[in-house]
């Protein structure tokens, strides 16, 4: 679920969709963890955390609107795939909180990779049989490494690490900063100049979290 399903939903999604329309439609993903997390039992949904997605949610919103999402027909399959992976992502936090804490969270993503990584090879195992390798620079290799060790494995053991310690719910209202990560580093990075819409935006995100951390 959150290596197979998800990583080839999210992947092939945003390659036949936009940057924008995958962080739109990738929003819901806190509410729909902690909606399934209460509906399972595994996590309440208490008030300010629901407070916090109140305020999150659309603030993450206003930070991908900012970029201009086109739902339209050529982007449709992509758009649903993306739905999928969040819906994926939302099922596999909500499944690591209910492991309890009898497993360590470098462990559960060490058991989460292996199982999950076969399906992976199989169904991208024809597009590297197609590769060049020796048209590949250095550049895209230190990439691949890069992806390998510090958005996956350490991203993996620091999110099951926070789903164990706070929840489900409360880890994954901290998605919603990911698009104004993402407007800061194209900022310092490209110089694309966030609107105020974004920092709208940001305020709202970062209101919601700091809600959401009240008991």
């Amino acid at each position: 679920m959150g290596n197979t399903l998800y990583q080839v939903c999210f992947v092939v999604g945003l390659a036949h969709t936009t940057a924008a329309n995958s962080g739109m439609l990738a929003s819901g993903t806190p509410v729909v963890t902690a909606l399934l997390g209460a509906a399972l039992g595994v996590d309440r949904l208490r008030r300010p955390l629901a407070m916090g997605l109140a305020l999150a949610v659309p603030g993450m919103l206003l930070i991908v609107g900012a970029r201009g999402p086109e739902l339209e027909a050529s982007t449709r399959m992509g758009d649903f795939l993306i739905l999928g992976a969040s819906l994926c992502w939302a099922l596999y936090t909500v499944g690591i909180r209910s492991l309890g804490n009898e497993l360590s969270a470098l462990r559960i993503t060490a058991l989460t990779m292996i199982t999950g990584a076969p399906g992976v090879v199989l169904l991208g195992l024809p597009s590297v049989m197609e590769l060049k390798l020796e048209s590949i620079g250095s550049g895209a290799w230190l990439g691949v490494v890069y992806s390998a060790l510090v958005p996956l494995v350490l991203a993996y053991v620091v999110w099951s690490r926070s789903v164990q310690a706070v929840g489900s719910s409360r880890t994954a209202i901290y998605n919603s900063g990911t698009p104004m990560v993402a407007a800061v580093t194209a900022w310092l990075v490209r110089g694309e100049n966030p609107t105020w819409l974004q920092a709208l935006g940001s305020a709202l995100v970062i209101s919601g979290v700091l809600v959401s951390r009240r008991r």
